[in-house]
């Protein structure tokens, strides 16, 4: 041992050595693992090359659990490499240069190559990385804010202004939603909004991929019904508004109505204000209504009691100077939903018949279970039984039982206490089920189609496997997009199992992002995992130098109804770890905007992502021994 050792000086610590030994064999299994997988990255750019590398020695790491040589190297002082993700191998390096050195073994400082990120390059990469995906950060804030465009926006130059204004740094079509014709518009609005204020702002089109859904449920009768709002003593505070229209030319209400019947226009036009006309609803309930106002293509009526109309209910007309009688005409059907419990059975049909809710006995015993379709009856070849399923964003849950070329049977597993209502066109989540799907669908091709030069990034729905990657990078290539973005939405358990390769895929493209679809993946995953899989995801990203998106239900409350609730405002705080924050839209959008901007100028003084503890990781080991 040297004499002017560190050792010496600070008293000799015999579990340096062990530390040491750790430490370096971590280092060997990081550079081992870029060895054995280097191929993984052929064809990426050489400026893609160290991200590629630095994502390999971090998976490296996390094979193993951490957790105790973090607490023995942050009682010695030393870092913990709690704060790795971006500069892996020099983390590990420089503490085991230091181990080393205090244990008196001599000075033995390692400095990365070329092709191997250090800690100021780390950063630089993503800052880098983030910029050329989502243009330059605005002025006094990092985290940049994205927009999805309601339907309005096509028709508001002025909210898509006010959105700009407000803080919006990317608009996002929903390819899922509306039509070209409508997004054309928004993106005029958006141009004249540019040059208004001078503002930067990307745009996102999200291609909505192969959306598996139920079908359509057989309509109930039509009936409409109508009341008067009353106080806690059940006395009339506001009569119900009814709004008549003649049949064959009819009007759409002027103002908002209880109740739109279409009768005869000859009938109509002798109506006078202050007639009272009777009628026998379809409980066989004696009611009245009075005329009290004409507008342009019908007459307003008030009802001061309650009342169920259906098709072919007869209108009496009665005062001194004449009678008159006319039918209500056609009504629009009433959608209907199926009621699952859990213990029921249901079936999912495979043809396009509508669906029916079960049919119960007097005690309430299922005598023969509910039946709905699906959208894609693909998936009828793919699933198997024993796997579970679940349907409107996880609200009702089940077991498939078993499967047959017609039908699959279901039994439900979980609904809230009493049941609960499945309506047409919910989404279906099969976690453990390999879907033969195609993730580029032709509705996606035709979509992108619209590209031409007028948007800078396509989110890539559904996406689970590298070769799905490789199918949408061709595509772009074929139609001139080959220069545009792409963003890997994160939606499904098969996709964050093979996160990694995705990473990997996605690095030959310009520039490259990943989305945190929370809702989906909460359902995919399971809620009480939620946080762990959100997590690994950030992890993963920032050690390949990958901007992350964080979307799903931020400020959902606030967008929605105008109040936000303390957990939202909490969950926008920690979306200061991202590069981007994902708001949807809503009535009150434009004050989500300015909330969020408020919020992330405010965390940015306080937080940059966060240290971690590092306990091991099966996704790592899953990729390494892939």
């Amino acid at each position: 041992m040297r004499t002017d050792s560190p050792a010496l000086l600070v008293g000799f610590d015999p579990t340096l050595a062990d530390l040491g030994r750790e430490l370096g064999t971590i280092q060997f299994e990081m550079l081992a693992a870029e060895r054995h997988l280097g191929g993984r990255w052929g064809g990426l750019p050489e400026e893609r090359l160290p991200s590629a590398r630095n994502l390999l020695h971090y998976l490296a790491m996390r094979r193993r659990d951490l957790r105790g040589l973090q607490e023995r190297l942050a009682s010695r002082g030393l870092s913990s490499l709690g704060r790795a993700e971006s500069h892996a191998l020099a983390s590990v390096s420089a503490v085991l240069t230091l181990v080393r050195y205090l244990g008196g073994e001599g000075p033995n400082v390692w400095a990365p190559d070329r092709a191997t990120a250090g800690f100021a390059a780390g950063r630089e990469l993503l800052d880098a990385h983030t910029r050329v995906l989502l243009g330059p950060p605005p002025e006094r804030r990092d985290v940049r804010i994205m927009v999805t465009m309601p339907s309005e926006a096509a028709d508001s130059g002025d909210l898509v202004r006010e959105l700009l204004v407000s803080g919006m740094d990317c608009m996002r079509i929903n390819a899922a939603h509306d039509d070209a014709v409508a997004w054309d518009r928004m993106l005029r609005h958006l141009d004249h909004a540019r040059a208004a204020t001078g503002r930067a702002c990307r745009v996102l089109m999200d291609v909505a991929g192969p959306k598996l859904r139920t079908g359509a449920i057989q309509p109930a009768s039509p009936v409409v019904r109508w009341r008067p709002g009353r106080d806690g003593y059940g006395r009339v505070l506001e009569p119900a508004r009814v709004w008549l229209t003649p049949e064959d030319q009819p009007q759409p209400s002027p103002e908002p109505a209880a109740a739109v019947l279409p009768v005869a226009g000859e009938w109509l036009a002798a109506l006078e204000i202050g007639d009272t006309v009777k009628l026998f609803d379809a409980r066989d309930s004696m009611r009245e209504i009075t005329v009290v106002d004409r507008g342009p293509g019908g007459v307003w009526a008030e009802s001061q009691q309650t009342a169920y109309i259906v098709p072919g209910t007869r209108l009496h007309l009665t005062r001194r100077r004449g009678r008159g009688t006319a039918e209500v005409g056609a009504l629009p059907p009433v959608p209907q939903s199926i009621r699952v419990v859990a213990g029921d059975a249901l079936f999912l049909t495979r043809g396009p018949a509508p669906g029916t809710p079960a049919i119960r006995n007097r005690h309430g015993e299922l005598i023969e279970p509910a039946a709905i379709g699906l959208t894609l009856p693909e998936i009828f070849d793919d699933v198997r039984a024993g796997e579970p399923i679940w349907f409107d964003d996880g609200r009702i849950g089940g077991v498939i039982r078993a499967v047959d070329p017609s039908r699959i049977e279901v039994a439900i597993t979980r609904t809230k206490p009493g049941g609960a209502k499945l309506g047409a066109d919910k989404g279906v989540n099969l976690p453990e089920s390999t879907l033969r799907l195609p993730a580029l669908t032709q509705k996606d091709r035709e979509d992108l189609a619209f590209i031409d030069g007028r948007i800078d990034l396509v989110g890539y729905s559904f996406v689970r496997t590298e070769s799905d990657v490789e199918e949408l990078q061709s595509y772009l290539a074929a139609v001139g997009g080959e220069h545009l973005g792409v963003v890997l939405k994160i939606e499904t358990r098969r996709a964050f199992e093979r996160l990694p390769g995705l990473l990997l895929a996605a690095m030959r493209s310009p520039s490259s992002g990943v989305m945190i679809a929370r809702g989906d993946l909460a359902v995919e995953c399971g809620y009480e995992r939620l946080a762990e899989v959100q997590e690994e995801i950030l992890w993963m990203a920032e050690a390949s130098h990958t901007p992350v998106i964080w979307a799903t239900q931020v400020l959902e409350t606030l967008a929605k109804d105008g109040i936000p609730s303390r957990a939202e405002i909490t969950d926008a705080a920690m979306s200061e770890r991202a590069e981007c924050v994902m708001l949807n839209k809503g009535p009150y959008v434009v004050d989500a905007v300015r909330a969020l901007n408020d919020i992330l100028t405010r965390m940015q003084a306080h937080q940059h992502k966060k240290s971690a503890m590092l306990r091991e990781l099966s996704l790592a080991g899953r990729f390494l021994d892939g």
